[in-house]
């Protein structure tokens, strides 16, 4: 290892001292860095600091720096120098290493492609069977969804047509029953039958009397009405509400009835529950307030349109005693 390299700097100033600055420059010396050789390494790295042109001068001369930092500063810039020279030195031989070992592929043969074919016609088989059994699959679903919808459609229209069936029928039954009971009808209003005991003193106590006969016209008027509807405020003909039923019975005989239940509660002369004869109106509630109104037609029974779920009907005063009566006719 050498430690360091002399070597000499004329340095030529001019102007006005050109002679004394050449003289003083003259035995000037440069100073160099450590030299460092590496082994196995040909190229000497040789770092070179020269010194500044007015170092001869007092006034421009720097601060010597003392042996001891020159050699760590020296040491340290080989250290660097020489670690870069070793990188540079591996990566060239390790590139220059020939490949000692090779992987070889296998030999592609006539029985290897032959498997090769066969494994592939084998699974282009197994696809298409597969892709045509899912069409299968996929045709018998929508085969028995459509299966299941014309089904459905068909218990429908059946549906329909037993309901329409039904209704036809029950209009067919009730437009009979309205014929008959209107044909009823308009022989009790051109015919009166006789009538037996209980007219004479019906004839006595009311001043609306009315021929022999009345009564039985009433309740024939009455059960002829049997099975109408009650609804409220409704006056025939085949919806009724209690007083509109009693109203229109007398009105067969000739007798005006207020049309309120309140007011038919004291049309004609009171009697006893005890004294009642057929055709005497019966009323639920006070006097001139009454809430319901019936007509009796004998054997302990009347005859009311009583409520929305009955309609019009022959019920027992056992059942549902009235309040009091009156008698019109």
């Amino acid at each position: 290892m050498i430690t360091g390299v002399i070597t000499t700097v004329r340095i030529a100033r001019y102007g006005v001292n050109k002679m004394r600055h050449a003289r003083d420059s003259a035995a000037r010396w440069a100073t160099v860095a450590q030299h460092t050789f590496l082994e196995g390494n040909p190229v000497s790295l040789i770092a070179v600091v020269l010194m500044s042109h007015t170092a001869h001068i007092p006034s421009h001369r720097k601060p010597r720096r003392s042996a001891s930092k020159m050699a760590l500063r020296a040491g340290v810039a080989g250290g660097v120098l020489s670690t870069l020279a070793v990188a540079a030195a591996a990566g060239t031989a390790n590139a220059a290493e020939p490949v000692t070992e090779t992987i070889e592929l296998p030999t592609l043969t006539a029985d290897l492609s032959a498997q090769i074919a066969q494994s592939a016609d084998a699974t282009a088989q197994t696809a298409d069977s597969y892709e045509a059994r899912a069409q299968q699959d996929a045709a018998a679903v929508k085969a028995a969804k459509q299966a299941a919808k014309d089904q459905a459609e068909a218990e429908k229209k059946a549906e329909a047509r037993k309901k329409a069936e039904a209704k036809a029928k029950a209009e067919r039954e009730a437009a009979q029953e309205r014929a008959a009971r209107d044909s009823e009808r308009t022989q009790l209003s051109t015919s009166s039958a006789p009538s037996g005991g209980g007219s004479s003193a019906s004839q006595s106590s009311s001043s609306n009397s009315a021929p022999s006969g009345s009564v039985g016209t009433v309740i024939s008027f009455l059960k002829a009405q049997l099975g109408d509807a009650y609804v409220m405020g409704a006056s025939g003909p085949n919806a009724w509400d209690c007083s509109s039923l009693v109203q229109a019975a007398f009105k067969q005989v000739g007798v005006d009835l207020p049309r309120v239940s309140q007011a038919q509660s004291t049309a004609g002369t009171p009697v006893s529950l005890s004294n009642l004869q057929v055709g005497d109106i019966l009323y639920w509630g006070g006097a001139g307030s009454a809430y319901h109104v019936g007509v009796y037609i004998g054997n302990g029974q009347y005859l009311d349109a009583a409520n929305p779920g009955k309609g019009v009907v022959i019920q027992d005063l056992s059942g549902y005693p009235a309040s009091g009566a009156v008698r019109v006719l």
